[in-house]
């Protein structure tokens, strides 16, 4: 994505955040727009359709959490990439936040040039689907759906039937936590007894194929895609 055509949100409370890292971004050349909460939040990004929307979590009136559930729920919004902007670092924020449906945290306080790179990098992410719905396009990561076939850096590789349909179930919301209970309801069946080490063994099987580095273990709870 050419960084012109970056259109970013930014929703904090404090003032002297959207100052300096709108200032920033702008001198990079994104289109910035600054909402002082969550409410304000919505109805900028109904007008402006950011394509990536950055949330304080602790916000009057609307918290970031809600706010990203209210985003998620819109239908012109769900492919926006939404990143929390905290101090906040304990494992349970993240999970909540993953689970009301972000797709990453920026930490505070960062640094100029490591939050432009993390900007660019979460834009990225967008992924990018073939005219006729067939392949699906995450940086390096080439996923065909008819063939079952995955594409690492130019290198072909085939999945089983089960092992392709966990890995579209986690790009389906990249860095969204999928429970255990999610994984064998989305790609088993609530109805289909399988044993508790399946989604392991064909966890470890993708990550052979397309690499460790794509599927993250939150240890307790389940799987994301990043």
């Amino acid at each position: 994505m050419d960084k012109t055509e970056g259109r970013i949100l930014l929703v904090d409370d404090e003032a002297d955040i959207l100052e300096f890292l709108s200032y920033n971004l702008r001198k990079e050349g994104f289109d910035v727009k600054c909402a002082r909460n969550g409410l304000e939040a919505m109805d900028i990004s109904v007008q402006f359709r950011p394509d990536l929307i950055i949330l304080d979590v602790m916000m009057p009136g609307m918290d970031g959490y809600e706010a990203c559930r209210q985003i998620r729920n819109h239908p012109d919004l769900k492919e926006t990439v939404v990143a929390f902007l905290t101090a906040r670092g304990e494992d349970m924020s993240q999970v909540e936040g993953f689970d009301s449906g972000a797709d990453d945290y920026i930490r505070k306080p960062v640094r100029p040039r490591v939050f432009i790179s993390r900007v660019k990098a979460l834009l990225r992410r967008i992924p990018q689907t073939s005219e006729d719905g067939s392949r699906i396009t995450f940086g390096d990561l080439i996923i065909d759906k008819e063939k079952y076939v995955v594409i690492k850096r130019g290198i072909e590789t085939e999945l089983s039937k089960k092992e392709f349909e966990l890995l579209l179930l986690l790009t389906s919301r990249p860095n969204k936590v999928f429970t255990r209970d999610e994984i064998f309801a989305g790609v088993w069946g609530n109805d289909v007894i399988v044993g508790e080490r399946t989604i392991d063994v064909h966890i470890r099987k993708i990550r052979e194929k397309i690499g460790m580095e794509s599927i993250k273990t939150i240890k307790g709870v389940g799987y994301y895609f990043t």
